[in-house]
């Protein structure tokens, strides 16, 4: 079958290739009246825009890159489907990678999309990320740059976060207006500032509520299952009294939730858990489990949003950059629902 092109359009119109093409760009010299002929004859004949072409002559490609650290992490999907979501409606597509939580597949990840043509990158960026030079180049380069979630200091570019300091504050409220005393928090130890956020928000709530902070509850390491498995383990192996832990994440809840189980611990009579980051998975164990909801998809909403205003306004990096903060939102399940206490007579 002949591929019809813009010339086909404009013999069947007996008007200039100049006039259906500029048309067919929504140009403000062609008239409503032209440009709706040139329309319907396209759609009549088959024409389909070439867009390589188009984006060879514009310097656009309509398409964003979006950089995540893992598809495997509802958190992050439920962004990316806020964030296309918006660019759909506004005539961009997305162009997805992960980085797998390597800075090393982060780089080439970036230099992949610019090689491709997009006409910027929005990013949440991996867990080892050391060194800013591969997003300051994109800042250098003048090349449209926003986070969300994780955002690099010192980065001139819009973001969108959760306030991560009061969701940890109010994870931890929670437990202790549920009867825990013995809060244990489980966080990374890598350079993270949304982790250290929610250990800060960990810490300020006890000092709130006037329970001492006792180093032995504050437990290091790298986020996974199995991290939350080895962290009860280590408190009952040393004798170290908890009756609650607040996690940094819904994962390493979830290994804290199994290991409690597999020590016959009763979950949330003897122990109470809490999470964050409300994965689907946790509305579907037993017992569910309590978590922070972070707003993702309003996340990627609002991340799409103020990417397509920086477009809009160009000179993308003269004015300071724009900095959203979503309310955090506690979600009460089965796990932390309150120790047990026995009515005394």
């Amino acid at each position: 079958m002949k591929k019809i092109t813009i010339l086909d359009i404009a013999k069947e119109l007996n008007i200039t290739f100049s006039t259906v093409a500029r048309a067919l760009n929504d140009h403000p010299a062609i008239s409503k009246s032209t440009k709706e002929a040139v329309k319907q004859t396209a759609e009549k004949l088959g024409y389909r825009k070439n867009k390589i072409a188009s984006s060879l002559r514009s310097g656009k490609s309509n398409i964003i890159g979006v950089l995540i650290p893992s598809l495997d992490v509802s958190f992050f999907s439920s962004v990316v489907h806020g964030i296309e979501s918006v660019m759909n409606q506004n005539g961009y597509s997305i162009l997805l990678y992960q980085s797998q939580e390597s800075y090393k597949k982060e780089d080439k990840g970036i230099e992949t999309l610019l090689n491709s043509r997009v006409d910027g990158i929005i990013a949440s960026t991996a867990i080892n990320r050391v060194n800013k030079e591969t997003f300051q180049d994109i800042v250098t380069r003048n090349i449209p740059l926003a986070f969300f979630d994780r955002v690099l200091e010192g980065i001139p570019a819009p973001a969108v976060t959760i306030d991560d300091y009061k969701g940890g504050y109010m994870a931890t409220e929670h437990l202790i207006k549920a009867g825990y005393k013995k809060i244990v928090h489980i966080t990374e130890t890598r350079n993270l500032s949304i982790f250290k956020e929610r250990l800060r928000g960990y810490l300020d709530a006890l000092k709130a509520y006037h329970i001492p902070i006792d180093e032995q509850l504050i437990l290091k390491g790298n986020l996974s299952l199995d991290f939350g498995k080895a962290c009860v383990k280590e408190l009952t192996q040393r004798n170290i009294p908890f009756d609650a832990l607040f996690t940094l994440e819904d994962f390493t809840a979830m290994g804290v939730i199994q290991q409690l189980k597999e020590q016959q611990l009763k979950i949330p009579e003897e122990i109470g858990v809490i999470g964050f980051a409300n994965e689907a998975f946790g509305s579907l164990v037993t017992p569910t489990l309590s978590t922070i909801d972070q707003q993702t998809n309003r996340m990627g909403e609002e991340v799409a949003q103020l990417f397509l205003r920086m477009l809009k306004e160009g000179n993308f990096y003269q004015h300071a950059p724009k900095q959203i903060k979503l309310e955090p939102l506690l979600i009460v399940r089965e796990s932390s629902k309150g120790p047990y206490i026995p009515n005394i007579v």
